[in-house]
């Protein structure tokens, strides 16, 4: 029975430890023998076989130089969602050695949007080259997605679409659909036009479905559909996609007429770009922030905010300057002081994040912003109040003056009503000022409740203990 059990347990525990939903590390490791041994046809039976996000993985997991041998050996056979799935810097390891005509046909077969991804993620050098070996009519239309503005609905969207006059049945839909070469391969709308090619309404797939042969699209239409004009921030068509409960949008020019479409697919992305790209900026990470990018560029985008917290930081010390003999006096101040600057500054850290997201998502707006700045000066007051009693008492006992407790209680208690205060107010007047709220709203945040912590308990103990 124990040998049975222990049987059981050691073959559960051979098990492959999963990475992905399709990938695993023994695979990878393995992946890693068969490159170094150049057997080419375990790589291409075994990798072209996984789902092509799962290959894109396996390309981030391994390093510069397998990355690259992998590339080479498969690239004939590569899907094109895998390219439109990579890092930047990943992307450009994959397709180094490509030969020029092997990429441009993956490209021509792309989704523009995702093409035209790819082209302004290579080296400069290599893109007119690049783009004489794709075909003429999915290269007009890769060129002109790369004339829009990065993070825009004309860069987001894909020039394939199905539209078609209000007057049409849905057999003839059905029929056309069935008969084109030009349907896109993803899509979840028909987009009901006018003569001017202008977006009257929407038929979504599960209506037509449903709906008789002989009925007219007009009948089962939805009216005044949401436009996404093609120069729309893409945080805007998130924000439209998320209100509305969107699967699909149209794009339309300044003349009004349908230009493209945008799926929910696509604003996916866009939602954990942003939200990425917001957690980032709190933690004052700036410029590029590939894990793939070479370290002396990682360091590069980061000095920026690091050289502005060093200023920080010599505000407070000069603060802590100031009451240099009131310290040496009472060495005890020393031991407590970080206590009162940490408290402070990790809960104007949780009212910030709280605001900055509020902005993001639209949740905090001009109309509800003082009953918000109410509530967080509301909540540092309570939370003041308690760590006030808690850390008071602990210094009291600790040391055994009672003073002590009661000038650390209340420079906890004025810290943290600090903290509320500009943990609201600070991304609110970015914000106000058109100003990105993640963009350095940590830093600032940090020197208030350093310095006014510090200045609030030193300041206190020279007049309570000292004076």
């Amino acid at each position: 029975m124990k040998n049975s059990f222990e049987n059981k347990f050691n073959e559960n525990n051979k098990k492959e430890v999963v990475l992905g939903f399709g990938i695993s590390r023994d695979f990878v490791n393995e992946v890693r023998e068969n490159i170094n041994s150049l057997d080419i046809k375990f790589l291409k039976d075994k990798v072209l076989s996984l789902h092509p996000a799962d290959i894109a993985d396996l390309f981030e997991m391994l390093g510069e130089e397998h990355r690259r041998s992998l590339a080479s050996h498969l690239q004939d056979g590569l899907p094109a969602e895998t390219l439109a799935s990579l890092d930047e810097q990943v992307l450009n390891d994959v397709i180094e050695n490509y030969k020029p005509g092997v990429l441009g046909d993956l490209l021509g077969k792309m989704d523009t949007d995702d093409a035209a991804y790819i082209i302004d993620s290579i080296e400069v050098e290599r893109r007119d080259p690049l783009l004489k070996q794709i075909k003429s009519e999915p290269r007009k239309l890769i060129v002109q997605a790369l004339e829009f503005p990065e993070m825009t609905a004309g860069r987001l969207m894909q020039r394939d679409y199905v539209a078609v006059p209000r007057y049409w049945t849905v057999g003839q839909v059905i029929d056309y659909l069935r008969g084109s070469a030009k349907v896109p391969d993803k899509f979840y709308s028909i987009f009901v036009v006018d003569p001017r090619h202008s977006p009257v309404g929407t038929v979504p797939l599960y209506t037509m479905m449903r709906s008789k042969r002989d009925i007219v699209l007009e009948k089962i239409m939805t009216d005044d559909p949401i436009l996404v004009p093609v120069n729309m921030d893409q945080e805007d068509i998130a924000y439209l996609f998320e209100q509305y409960d969107l699967t699909s949008a149209p794009v339309v020019n300044s003349q009004n007429r349908l230009i493209g479409m945008i799926t929910v697919d696509d604003v996916v992305e866009v939602i954990q770009e942003e939200a990425e790209e917001d957690m980032l900026k709190l933690a004052g990470v700036s410029g590029d922030t590939d894990l793939y990018l070479a370290a002396w560029q990682t360091a590069r985008g980061r000095f920026p905010w690091l050289f502005v917290n060093l200023f920080t930081a010599v505000l407070a010390s000069i603060t802590i300057g100031i009451f240099e003999g009131t310290i040496k006096q009472i060495v005890a101040l020393a031991i407590l002081m970080p206590i009162v600057a940490s408290m402070g500054g990790n809960a104007g850290t949780q009212t910030l994040t709280v605001a900055v997201r509020a902005l993001a998502t639209r949740e905090l707006n001009a109309s509800n912003a003082l009953n918000v700045f109410g509530k967080e000066i509301l909540v540092g007051v309570y939370n003041g109040v308690i760590f006030a009693v808690i850390v008071g008492l602990l210094a009291a006992f600790w040391f055994g003056e009672r003073g002590l407790g009661i000038v650390i209680a209340l420079a906890m208690l004025f810290n943290l009503f600090v903290a509320g205060l500009f943990g609201a107010a600070i991304p609110i007047l970015l914000h106000r000022f058109k100003v990105d709220p993640a963009v350095g709203a940590s830093v600032l945040l940090t020197t208030v409740t350093d310095v006014v912590g510090f200045f609030a308990f030193l300041g206190l103990a020279y007049i309570m203990l000292v004076n």
